[in-house]
């Protein structure tokens, strides 16, 4: 089964802290990005046959993200190269603990303007995944919806929040609610943070009865919430609650963390369709990520080696009452 990622693709830029800037210039590292393009890479990365589905500026930077693709063994054959528009960009920023904030500049840029006609036909064989900005951000936002409700292919789909492009989380969940619903009506696989859901609840919340309410109000088959590092867990309807996990790390940064994740989940369960290996997969597909610098997911020996040494629990998840 191939997996067809669809997405923005953008330029993180990060602070170079190597090198002493001024308060006139300073040094940053522009890293290809984007959740979606991260979920793509790292599934090529951990043995998947992967396309890529999305639009590509002008620019230098368009150019930057197309090499990285194919560098990594993903099909952007599906791509659209845009003859207008630049590449969008989000500014990074990185505290003491290595946890990443995101300011985005979007308005204008080739991610969004998706056309019709620029969707391919699919079949019953093909997972679609998709997510994150994408689904937010308008015009492209309706003509995507339009295409995950209408292909016949299995489906994924990443929330992937981010409060800085709709502060409201009514609105945010107002334009995310019909991706939810399609994806939970085909019986596909919703993936979620628990940032994301507490967020979403207005900072209120014990993760485990939010899921659960989440599961109960779409019908979902398979909800997965990310915890940070306590690991992951994984709910729908008529199943049992399953928790893995972490994966203790040096954290760099966790840029691309969630991402990287959905990856590890995804190639696991279409492969074995083991609950608890899939969510360990991804667990430790995000762990290893977490100790470089940006997107940069790790290869499917590297997983398999932090698997067979096993997570290690330092101190007890959240709501395990």
């Amino acid at each position: 089964m191939a997996v067809v990622v669809c997405g923005e693709a953008l330029i993180d830029l990060i602070p170079d802290n190597s090198r002493a800037g001024t308060t006139q210039s300073s040094y940053w590292q522009a890293h290809s990005a984007g959740g979606p393009l991260n979920t793509a890479v790292a599934l090529s990365r951990l043995g998947m046959p992967t396309r890529f589905l999305g639009r590509f500026g002008i620019d230098g930077f368009g150019a930057q993200l197309r090499s990285h693709l194919r560098a990594n063994g993903v099909d952007d054959s599906l791509g659209v190269q845009t003859l207008a528009g630049s590449t969008s960009l989000s500014v990074v920023s990185v505290d003491s603990s290595g946890a990443a904030r995101y300011v985005f500049h979007l308005r204008g840029t080739a991610n969004f303007g998706w056309k019709p006609e620029e969707f391919p036909q699919l079949d019953a064989d093909d997972w679609l995944h998709t997510g994150s900005l994408v689904a937010t951000v308008e015009p492209g936002r309706s003509a995507l919806l339009d295409f995950v409700r209408t292909t016949p292919a299995h489906l994924s789909y990443d929330l992937n929040v981010r409060p800085t492009v709709e502060p409201d989380p009514d609105a945010y969940l107002a334009l995310i609610d019909p991706f939810i619903h399609v994806v939970s009506q085909r019986g596909g696989v919703v993936r979620a943070s628990d940032e994301d859901l507490l967020w979403l609840a207005g900072g209120h919340g014990e993760i485990d009865d939010l899921a659960r309410a989440a599961v109960e109000l779409y019908g979902m088959d398979l909800l997965v919430v990310t915890l940070g590092a306590h690991g992951a867990l994984a709910t729908g309807v008529g199943r049992e609650t399953v928790r893995v996990p972490g994966f203790p790390a040096a954290v760099v940064d966790t840029v691309g963390a969630g991402d990287t994740f959905t990856a590890g989940f995804l190639q696991g369960w279409l492969r074995d369709a083991d609950l608890t290996a899939a969510l360990l997969r991804g667990c430790a597909a995000a762990s290893i990520v977490c100790t470089r610098v940006g997107a940069d997911p790790p290869t499917a020996a590297e997983v398999d080696e932090l698997l067979a040494a096993g997570p290690t629990r330092t101190d007890p998840p959240p709501d395990t009452a």
